[in-house]
């Protein structure tokens, strides 16, 4: 067995090393966003640095005014929380806000929060104790369409 005939053999063992390395599960892109509060520049950027490095992430941007960071790339939204939390030592949670004309009763004790970024409320639809507060009941329904724009059959004024 001659050298060319060792080195061949080292090139296939490798080539199917890699190879079963290319079967790994590939992470799906992901946005992640996080509020924590910034009240400065330093914690700004504090806060960007925490997960720039991290692997899989493509881009990161930073909100002060509505204490929001948003993440991009291929990672683990829970991985990325944790690092931010550890790295910084800041109070942080997923961004619990979504746009007010999307929940059905935004002004329902558990959606409205005055902490929230101007048009957004909680996201009361995928808290289960919540979701029954902010979802309009039957009775609701009945004699608040009742005088709706979109019933061909409401009351019309004269």
């Amino acid at each position: 067995m001659g050298v060319l005939d060792i080195i061949s053999e080292l090139g296939k063992s490798c080539h199917c090393h890699l190879h079963h390395h290319s079967k790994l599960v590939k992470k799906q892109l992901q946005v992640v966003e996080i509020k924590v509060k910034m009240d400065c520049e330093g914690c700004e950027r504090k806060v960007k640095k925490s997960v720039e490095g991290m692997k899989g992430v493509t881009q990161v941007e930073v909100e002060p005014k509505q204490s929001k960071l948003t993440v991009t790339g291929y990672v683990d939204p829970n991985k990325v929380l944790e690092r931010m939390r550890h790295r910084t030592g800041k109070k942080a949670e997923f961004w619990p806000y979504i746009p007010y004309d999307v929940v059905p009763h935004p002004y329902a004790p558990e959606a409205y929060d005055k902490k929230a970024p101007p048009g957004y409320v909680r996201n009361v639809l995928q808290d289960p104790e919540a979701s029954t507060l902010a979802r309009a009941n039957s009775f609701e329904v009945k004699y608040t369409t009742a005088f709706s724009d979109d019933n061909p059959n409401a009351c019309t004024i004269m």
